[in-house]
């Protein structure tokens, strides 16, 4: 032969190794998706790199959350490439390279494409809502509208029908109802197979519950039965660049926000609590499509029976805080449950509630249906007065969106300040009776002008015996 056909030069894929100080230890991630088994981890949680066995795959860059690890090539390396990139030709730049995917990622790829639409469980007990069900389609519409998909409600229930034209009022625009007597009381079996019915044959891509007693127990039996992720007691859901469900919650005892994202299953499942979510606008104009499903289930299927359904309300002198529109709630500064009597007595003056941080339930001052927080109720009241509460983010997670934050610490260096519209520094034993007796000074003022005004108004009275 004339001359000789140059031989091909393997272009080299280099070794991962990692990045000093980079590494946040996030649970191995990287030694789970090597396939060679060239990732061990040291007994910080970093990564430890066999070189011989690293083929250069780069799995393990692209599952690092922190972009700890990046590619490496030797002197010997580095002049092949070197040399490969003079022999091309100028005008031909060079493709970007496209990693392809494996079989696996592939299949997952296509899973997850059939799952569609946002869902919200709308809980109710004898036909009655629950006012979370309509905050989460408040939440729920703006994830709807970023992901350009459907915003639908799940209604199951015993003559529930009505619920579903609510839901549109509330922003819904298809409704999946469930409608049959052994659905009248709630329990876990059956509602977890018709939550499970409908999300195997219509695939939502999320799925919203509230954080109920009931919500809870709901959403952790359909997560197990999907084995799909559930992230719970949310404070924020948005979507992110990939439109994956962005879950925003409180995390080691509530001292960071952690945002949690469900990758690789689906439905994404995240629980929200009461009064976390805003209200949206009701609009009973609006209209939707009631999509009626049924259940091959019957009564001797189900192994829990319910005997009696006791109610156990305590009456109409009992509030629920997290409804009231005015809040006044104690801490550790209140220093007893005897003082407990001047917080009462403004809440009284305002028609308001009283409500405690964690520190006032553990001490035995208030009943644990009063505590406000992380562990207790979260609240959107109108006006929210911390006393004598320092403002522990698990405190603070519960109450600080309250449109107006009145908070009164002898510490001016309390956390509460942070969040609080108006902050007294000083002794809440005699700001609080200040505060009280100047609001009801104004009320009786008012009763008196609102009096004068009446008498003024009054006709004369005429002498007996004339027309």
């Amino acid at each position: 032969m004339a001359e000789e056909e140059k031989k091909k030069v393997k272009r080299p894929l280099g070794h991962a190794r990692l990045k000093p100080g980079k590494c946040i230890a996030c649970g191995a991630r990287c030694q789970s998706e090597c396939k060679v088994d060239a990732v061990e981890m040291n007994d910080k949680g970093e990564p430890v790199i066999d070189l011989a066995k690293c083929t250069g795959c780069r799995r393990c860059i692209r599952i690092c959350p922190a972009e700890a690890i990046e590619i490496y090539f030797t002197p010997e390396e580095q002049k092949i490439l070197d040399e490969l990139a003079k022999q091309k030709e100028p005008e031909k730049p060079a493709a970007p390279v496209v990693e392809p995917l494996d079989e696996a990622q592939v299949k997952l790829a296509a899973k997850l494409k059939e799952y569609k639409g946002v869902w919200v469980f709308v809980e109710q007990n004898g036909c009655v809502p629950a006012e979370v069900s309509w905050e989460l389609l408040g939440v729920g519409a703006g994830l709807a509208k970023t992901r350009n998909v459907e915003l639908c409600t799940i209604v199951i229930g015993n003559n529930v029908s009505n619920l579903c034209q609510e839901s549109f009022a509330y922003g819904a625009t298809k409704a999946y109802l469930i409608d049959s007597p052994i659905f009248a009381n709630y329990r876990t079996e059956p509602y977890q197979k018709a939550v499970c019915y409908l999300i195997n044959k219509y695939k939502p891509e999320i799925v919203l519950v509230g954080a109920t007693g009931l919500g809870r127990d709901l959403a952790g039996a359909v997560a197990t039965e999907m084995a799909t992720g559930l992230t719970a007691d949310c404070t924020g859901l948005t979507i992110d660049e990939n439109g994956l469900l962005m879950q925003t919650r409180p995390a080691f005892g509530g001292n960071i926000m952690a945002t949690i994202k469900t990758e690789r299953t689906r439905p994404q499942m995240s629980t929200v609590r009461p009064h976390v979510m805003p209200m949206p606008q009701r609009d009973n104009t609006c209209k939707g499509q009631v999509v009626t499903e049924s259940l091959p289930l019957a009564e001797k299927d189900i192994l829990v029976k319910v005997l009696e359904v006791i109610d156990d309300r305590k009456g109409a002198g009992d509030i629920d805080i997290a409804g009231a529109d005015v809040i006044v709630s104690g801490g550790r500064g209140m220093a007893g449950k005897e003082n407990f009597k001047i917080l009462q007595a403004l809440a009284d003056e305002l028609g308001g509630a009283v409500g405690g941080s964690r520190a006032t339930i553990e001490a035995g001052w208030l009943p644990v249906e009063r505590q406000v927080g992380q562990t207790g109720k979260t609240v959107r009241p109108k006006i929210y007065f911390a006393c004598g509460i320092s403002g522990a983010i698990q405190h603070l997670v519960g109450m600080q969106d309250s449109d107006v934050i009145i908070a009164i610490n002898r510490d001016p260096n309390a956390p509460i300040f942070e969040v609080a519209t108006y902050g007294i520094v000083g002794d809440l034993f005699q700001i609080v009776p200040g505060i009280t007796n100047r609001i009801r000074e104004l009320r009786n003022a008012k009763r008196s002008t609102a009096n004068a005004e009446t008498i003024r108004c009054a006709p004369e009275d005429k002498p007996n015996g004339s027309s």
